[in-house]
């Protein structure tokens, strides 16, 4: 594990560029990198919650969560760095790839119906 003295802190500028760059859907706030995830109900929000978990557990980096009947808000810093370092990124990256995530239109896997009784996630 590396030593807080080890981990470089974006500024706000580069942040806001790398979000930009990398992950148009997330956005800063109060020195926080966060996402909302708007979700069908309460079902699909706790489906979320688990998975953001799962890979917060697994990266031993772990984000604060809202956690609300039909959205998930996910907010990320680096607590030993204070502020946002590249654990930030590669954890948000993480999340963005493994939620939004769909089969490919050739896939065996046939995804999601687009009915309303089945979606779960609204996908941007």
């Amino acid at each position: 594990m590396s030593e807080a003295s080890e981990e470089s802190v974006y500024s706000e500028d580069e942040v806001r560029s790398r979000i930009a760059t990398d992950l148009p859907h997330w956005y800063l706030e109060d020195g926080w990198l966060r996402r909302k995830y708007r979700t069908s109900g309460w079902k699909a929000t706790l489906m979320l919650v688990n998975t953001i978990g799962h890979l917060a557990e697994a990266a031993w980096h772990h984000p604060d969560l809202t956690v609300s009947y039909a959205f998930v808000i996910v907010k990320l810093v680096t607590h030993s760095a204070k502020g946002i370092t590249d654990k930030d990124f590669e954890l948000a990256r993480k999340i963005e790839d493994t939620l939004m995530w769909r089969p490919a239109a050739e896939s065996a896997l046939e995804g999601t119906p687009d009915d309303p009784r089945f979606k779960y996630i609204k996908y941007d």
